[in-house]
C-alpha cells in the first residue's frame, strides 16, 4: 500500500471519526502504519503481526467488515474495533480499522445523507434496499427515493450494521430486510431478487460468508 492510498483514507477517517480515534492500517500479515490518539494507544508499531481475535483479523479472515467490543486479554485494554478489509480486483490486500474506547454516534449507524438533482436527504439506514458502485460513487436505493452518497462502497461500510447489511459483491452491499429470494445463478454463485425487482449478484469471492451468515 502506497503513501498516498494511506492519506486518502486518512482523510476519511478524519473526517467522520472523533479525534480520540486510533486508526491502524495493515497488509494480509502485518500492520504498515499506525496512528494512536490521546485517549487510547494499543501500542502497534509497524511491522507488528495481526494478533488473533483483533478486529482486524476477523476482518481478513471473514472479508467482511466487523465492528464489535474487543476483549482486553489481547491488547490489555477493551477497545471498540471497527474493520473493513481493502479490497482490489476481488483480493483482499489488507484492512483498515478505526480504535476507539466506545462506541461511536448513533447517528452515524443510523442516518446517511444522500444527494439527488441539487438537493440531499437524510435517510435512515433501516430504509436502504442496497448500495452499488457506481462512478467511484456509491449509489443508494431506499424505500422512497434513490441518490448518491460521496463516500465509496467500502468507506461507507464502515458505518452500516453488520447485524442488517452484507457485502455479496465487489460492487453491492445489500440490507438483509429485503431480500426476496436467493437463486442459484450459472454467471455467479447466487442472484438475489431485491423487494423493488433488482436482481444483485452474489460473487464466487462473497459467497461462503454469505451462506454462513444467513445459515444456508
Amino acid at each position: 500500500m502506497d503513501t498516498n492510498s494511506i492519506q486518502e483514507i486518512m482523510k476519511v477517517i478524519h473526517e467522520f471519526f472523533p479525534e480520540h480515534t486510533s486508526i491502524a492500517i495493515s497488509n494480509t500479515n502485518e500492520y504498515v502504519y499506525y496512528q494512536p490518539s490521546k485517549k487510547l494507544d494499543l501500542k502497534i508499531q509497524p511491522g507488528d503481526p495481526i494478533k488473533e481475535g483483533t478486529a482486524t483479523y476477523k476482518a481478513l479472515l471473514y472479508g467482511q467488515k466487523v465492528n464489535e467490543f474487543i476483549d482486553p486479554d489481547i491488547y490489555g485494554v477493551s477497545y471498540y474495533g471497527m474493520s473493513i478489509p481493502i479490497i482490489e480486483e476481488g483480493e483482499t490486500k489488507g484492512a483498515v480499522t478505526a480504535i476507539l474506547p466506545q462506541q461511536p454516534s448513533p447517528f452515524l449507524s443510523q442516518y446517511m445523507t444522500i444527494k439527488t438533482d441539487e438537493n440531499w436527504y437524510p435517510v435512515k439506514h433501516s430504509e436502504v434496499l442496497f448500495l452499488e458502485t457506481q462512478l467511484r460513487k456509491t449509489f443508494v436505493k431506499t424505500l422512497t427515493r434513490e441518490g448518491y452518497h460521496r463516500l465509496n462502497l467500502s468507506e461507507l461500510e464502515l458505518f452500516l450494521s453488520s447485524e442488517s447489511f452484507i457485502r455479496c459483491h465487489r460492487s453491492y452491499i445489500v440490507n438483509i430486510a429485503f431480500i426476496k429470494e436467493i437463486q442459484p445463478d450459472s454467471h455467479s454463485t447466487f442472484l438475489l431478487e431485491m423487494n423493488d425487482g433488482t436482481r444483485i449478484p452474489v460473487s464466487q469471492r462473497y459467497a461462503s460468508y454469505f451462506r454462513r451468515s444467513l445459515g444456508f
